[in-house]
């Protein structure tokens, strides 16, 4: 039983609030209402879990040794030893096995993105994280197949632009939902990369990367991504084809989001955090409250059903 929930606490269940993002497609396809539906989105979510845990496993193998010295990674399980190589090399294949498997009972476009997430993720884990600002685009398109993922599931069909998508058999994939998922992953992901390069010591012995950035440069990366966020969404809810499917008032939804960037703002700059973007979710109120704001002001406006 140890081993089994020191596995289950390497596929890191506080993180899984990142998976969220998933969900967002059936609220703004306007069929949260619509409960086979919603029901397909909630096990998107969690294919998505036990997708992107495996990946935290896999990476904690790979990084083991250097976990081992940092003062918080050196507690997870495969670091500390609560979690036995054996184990691990058991329940990680057949977790995957079983995420890949659910994933092709809701469809093989939904059954594609969840391999090209894995081999994305992996490629990431081998490679990427180890190229500046390559490291951080590859977490941005994480999140961004996480929002399409939520977006396929809905329908066979898939139509891209910026407005509606004029057949009743398909569902939109807005370029709106692609700019604001990009530039909200990359905000978050560089305030990450800025509290691990001031915040540890010796941090290129932690993530060797960081020897590629500076903190000015961090400042700036942060800056320009968190204004890019907050005039895209801005611009999302001004569009015509927002406008007509959920009224002029949506614009409202903006106080939420600007202040939730602002909020991480402060708490980068001034309290020293974001270093763990769903730790910060699942701990500072202010944050919380903005987001709960946002999800019951936007289903209020788009409608649970079309």
């Amino acid at each position: 039983m140890k081993t089994l929930l020191a596995f289950f606490e390497g596929l890191r269940p506080r993180q899984w609030t990142k998976n969220l993002i998933v969900m967002m497609g059936v609220v703004f396809a306007q069929q949260i209402g619509e409960l086979p539906i919603l029901l397909r989105s909630v096990q998107a979510f969690l294919i998505f879990c036990l997708l992107s845990g495996s990946i935290y496993l896999f990476n904690d193998r790979m990084d083991v040794e250097g976990d081992r010295r940092h003062p918080v990674k050196r507690n997870r399980p495969l670091a500390s030893g609560r979690l036995g190589l054996r184990a691990l090399y058991v329940g990680l294949p057949l977790t995957i096995l079983v995420a890949l498997g659910w994933s092709w009972t809701l469809g093989a476009n939904f059954f594609a993105l969840s391999v090209i997430f894995l081999l994305l993720n992996l490629l990431y884990s081998v490679w990427m994280k180890h190229q500046v600002l390559l490291d951080v685009f590859g977490i941005a398109l994480n999140f961004v197949l996480r929002a399409v993922a939520g977006v396929v599931i809905l329908a066979e069909h898939i139509v891209t632009g910026f407005g509606d998508s004029g057949d009743p058999g398909s569902v939109l994939l807005s370029p709106w939902l692609l700019i604001c998922t990009f530039f909200g992953s990359l905000f978050l992901a560089f305030a990450k990369r800025r509290h691990e390069l001031l915040g540890l010591d010796n941090p290129d012995s932690h993530r060797p990367v960081l020897t590629q950035y500076s903190a000015p440069l961090l400042d700036q990366l942060v800056s320009l991504a968190a204004g890019i966020v907050i005039v895209a969404y801005a611009l999302y809810t001004l569009w015509p084809s927002t406008v007509s499917r959920y009224g002029s008032t949506f614009l409202g939804s903006n106080l939420f989001v600007d202040f939730g960037v602002m909020r991480y703002l402060f708490l980068v700059y001034r309290q020293d955090l974001g270093g763990d973007p769903s730790e910060v979710l699942l701990a500072d109120r202010p944050i919380q409250v903005a987001a709960f704001l946002w999800l019951l002001f936007t289903i209020w406006q788009v409608g649970l059903t079309g």
